[in-house]
């Protein structure tokens, strides 16, 4: 049995224990949780710093780590996207490579579970031998255009048939963005996860064009889809921004993950939260940042009440697929987030977005949460520019 203790625990869903110690058996799972002076120091792995669950990564592509540094910063996302699509190609060997390293890295960054976007197959015989657990979201896309619905169905349900789910993992099929998927697609989708409950993503409101499509059928999705030879004679604006073409298709009774949200309102933000007391938001700041030089408004979030989680993105849009750094990210440009929300959203939230809560980020005895210390924090006992993060368990 260890008894692990810092200066703080933050149990995440209870207030922080001055001096906590975390009991912990063999198998990592949370046997109690006390206070330092009912132990003998000799029997106490003590730590300076604070010690928190695991992190919960909502948003990743594993699939494209082997794009790490090859597209560049600051060019918004339609020349984004166009760069991934020209440039993914790989040998199966650098892929494997790039993606069993990703893992991980993630792993040593104290995250315990993700939420991964997979379009092919690619990163599945790393999610059989894992130390983490995945939530799999296969992603479809059949750029508006129903007359290829149904071929497009099948090339990505194959891809969702093919993984072979291990024990604490999940997954489910899911639109890519409002953008790209008809609503003869979405049908399909939710046909497929009908009757089960299932957490499903997507991509909302990451850019200026997209709004503008749907509200006026203008601007740099039209040209995106000339260039690729796709007419978009069928679609209509709504008039309304994206994400209100993503909730009338969508299905209220899952957990819903809406990723980015760059420009999604406060309006928005009530209009989503009306359609279903199961929505959650996942924010990516430097993937954010890489692509668009932009942030989303998280006082609009915080004043609805909404359940914001964090993710990374991938190594095609970020720096690196560390929680902590999206954390920092935050604290540095939108230094009104409170610290211990940060923490939630990096944690419990993330956990419940994923349906994992049952083991996962919180403190409680019962759980496998896993435990972080983070230490070099500020005066004030909050993140600094140097805040590590070490896994204990």
């Amino acid at each position: 049995m260890r008894k692990i203790t810092a200066d703080w625990v933050y149990p995440i869903h209870t207030n922080p224990i001055r001096e906590g110690v975390v009991l912990v058996d063999e198998n990592g799972r949370i046997e109690k949780i006390d206070v330092r002076e009912n132990y003998n120091a000799d029997e106490l792995e003590i730590y300076s710093g604070i010690i928190i669950p695991g992190f919960v990564n909502t948003h990743c592509h594993l699939e494209l780590s082997h794009m790490k540094g090859k597209v560049h910063t600051g060019t918004s996302l339609i020349p984004f996207i166009t760069s991934v699509v020209q440039q993914r190609g790989a040998s199966e060997g650098a892929i494997q490579e790039a993606i069993a390293a990703a893992d991980q890295y993630m792993y040593e960054q104290g995250i315990v579970a993700v939420g991964d976007i997979s379009n092919v197959t690619d990163t599945f015989l790393q999610k059989s031998k894992s130390k983490l657990r995945y939530y799999t979201f296969t992603e479809f896309f059949d750029f508006l255009q129903e007359q290829n619905t149904e071929m497009e169905f099948a090339k990505y349900k194959a891809v969702y048939d093919a993984l072979e789910v291990v024990e604490g993992h999940q997954k489910s099929c899911v639109p890519h963005a409002p953008y790209s998927v008809s609503p003869k697609l979405f049908e399909a989708i939710n046909q497929v996860n009908d009757g089960l409950q299932k957490t499903v993503s997507i991509h909302n409101q990451e850019t200026p064009p997209e709004n503008q499509l749907f509200l006026e059928k203008k601007g740099g999705f039209i040209d995106f889809y000339g260039g690729f030879g796709i007419a978009l004679d069928d679609f209509d604006a709504t008039k309304k921004p994206s994400i209100y073409y993503a909730l009338q298709h969508m299905d209220p009774s899952h957990r819903t993950l809406f990723v980015h949200n760059t420009l999604t309102t406060a309006a928005d933000i009530q209009a989503a939260q009306a359609w279903s007391d199961q929505v959650y938001w996942a924010t990516c700041p430097n993937a954010n940042l890489y692509i668009e030089n932009n942030l989303p408004n998280y006082q609009a979030f915080m004043d609805n009440n909404a359940r914001m989680t964090i993710g990374t993105d991938s190594l095609t849009s970020n720096w690196q697929l560390s929680v902590l750094e999206e954390m920092k990210t935050i604290a540095k440009y939108q230094s009104y987030v409170p610290f211990e929300t940060l923490l939630e959203w990096a944690t419990l939230n993330g956990a419940k977005a994923l349906g994992f809560e049952e083991d996962l980020g919180s403190i409680e005895v019962g759980k496998h949460c896993g435990l972080n210390l983070l230490s070099n924090l500020n005066e004030k006992g909050e993140l600094a520019n140097n805040t590590m993060v070490q896994r204990l368990v």
